[in-house]
């Protein structure tokens, strides 16, 4: 069943198939804007709660990490791969690519966006709430980054981000900053779910809190990941930032790490 569902070991060992996991990128983080984005606008128009507008991304990432997680370790966001890369968990010359994938994914859901409601409210773009400035909204942003990138690597360090205990903790998380920081800042946390919007709504009014306050909480977190776990790069963190995509992987990476008894081992080849 495994093998059914996730291809065989020569296939996505291949790197001329990085398609794969650009295009899980893609996909997810198409399903995670349309989702965070269209609950924004219609938020806005009256027709569902704030509670609802900012729990609903939290579910689809949930699904998204269960779905297809193993495929590409489910970053969905530019500050997730450079954080994963900056641990030594997800290879660097895979960043400029996840990065345009999770750019274009936003980009595409809005347009869809456009197409379904026309150029309203901003077409769910994150902005500094009523009665805050771009400065406050930028230290929230820092500080629900650095937590949710925490919940990530925390997890990620017993390769969770492909399994229940991942999804659970990654949505949760975001749906509960949402619910109690969304009116400061719109709860992003994510420059490319902020980007999608900003482009095709034509509205980059604040759009450096959702580029610089979500960098700046990565740095945090993985800083803090350093101190709490040490330095990353061991083979079960490495196959949870990089995707499983095999069957029997994860066990491999496992059983090194186990073996090593010391963290540091080559992990599996991406």
């Amino acid at each position: 069943m495994l093998t059914l569902e996730f291809g065989s070991r020569d296939d996505f060992d291949d790197p001329t198939l990085e398609y794969r996991r650009l295009f899980s990128e893609l996909l997810g983080t198409f399903f995670l804007v349309l989702v965070a984005a269209g609950g924004g606008i219609l938020h806005a128009k009256g027709q569902i709660s704030l509670a609802a507008a900012v729990v609903a991304p939290g579910l689809m990432v949930l699904a998204i990490i269960l779905f297809m997680g193993a495929v590409s370790g489910a970053h969905l966001n530019p500050a997730v791969s450079l954080a994963f890369a900056v641990r030594g968990d997800f290879p660097w010359k895979r960043v400029p690519g996840y990065i345009i994938v999770q750019l274009l994914g936003a980009t595409l859901a809005c347009l869809f966006l456009l197409a379904v409601f026309g150029n309203i409210e901003h077409l769910g773009a994150t902005l500094p709430g009523p009665g805050y400035k771009a400065w406050q909204a930028f230290l929230m942003e820092i500080v629900l980054t650095a937590g949710l990138l925490s919940v990530i690597l925390g997890t990620a360090s017993g390769a969770q981000n492909v399994g229940r205990i991942g999804a659970l903790g990654v949505g949760g998380y975001i749906a509960l900053a949402g619910l109690w920081a969304a009116p400061v800042s719109g709860a992003s946390m994510n420059p490319a779910r902020s980007f999608g919007p900003a482009l095709v709504s034509g509205d980059w009014t604040a759009y450096w809190v959702y580029v610089a306050g979500p960098l700046l909480g990565a740095v945090i977190a993985v800083g803090c990941a350093v101190i709490l776990r040490g330095r990353g790069g061991d083979p079960i963190s490495h196959a949870a930032g990089s995707g499983v995509l095999t069957p029997g992987r994860l066990q491999q990476a496992a059983k090194i790490s186990k073996d090593t008894g010391d963290g540091n081992a080559a992990p599996p080849r991406p």
